[in-house]
């Protein structure tokens, strides 16, 4: 059965590249060819909500009680957080922060961010971005890549750039403001 998998595998990896090498194209160069590329900004609003009736952010992992700290290594949240146009809650919403993310640091308060942004009005209403990156979250500005999209943003790569507006300490909700450079076609 392994030589058959074997087999199966390199020979579709072969019949793949003799079909691209045949016809020249690719999906990418296909769908490409009379795309121009653009460079887009916007800025959106991120509410992290982890108290209330309806939060936001749920843990969805906690550490071992030996790395209970003040970092939050092994924390994990689960998030579908409100991205609105301004930093109060009740102004408009334009998209969720959807995914995770989690405590990686032992020294310092560190995450890792794993989240989707879905636009759900405007111009881009359908379309996503996806943030993966790490998170000083106590320094003034944060970058972390965009390494994909969909829908109007498809083959987007950028980056975005992370300030806190606000963070309650005493229930650690926060507001988080987030500038989003993209390229995409």
């Amino acid at each position: 059965m392994g030589s058959f998998l074997s087999f199966f595998l390199i020979s579709s990896r072969t019949l793949a590249l003799v079909l691209i090498s045949v016809t020249g194209e690719t999906l990418e160069s296909n769908f490409l060819h009379h795309k121009k590329e653009k460079l887009t900004h916007f800025r959106v609003y991120w509410h992290d909500i982890v108290t209330g009736q309806d939060p936001s952010s749920v843990s969805i992992m906690n550490p071992p009680k030996k790395y209970t700290g003040a970092t939050g290594f092994g924390l994990m949240r689960m998030i579908d957080n409100p991205l609105t146009l301004t930093p109060k809650l009740s102004s408009k919403m334009v998209g969720r922060a959807q995914g995770f993310y989690a405590g990686t640091s032992k020294e310092e308060i560190g995450l890792l961010m794993a989240m989707n942004f879905a636009i759900l009005d405007g111009k881009y209403n359908g379309s996503t971005i996806t943030v993966l990156g790490r998170n000083s979250v106590f320094d003034k500005m944060r970058e972390m890549p965009v390494i994909g999209g969909s829908g109007l943003f498809r083959f987007a790569r950028g980056y975005v750039q992370a300030s806190t507006h606000e963070f309650n300490l005493k229930t650690g909700n926060a507001i988080v403001e987030y500038n989003c450079y993209l390229l995409h076609y």
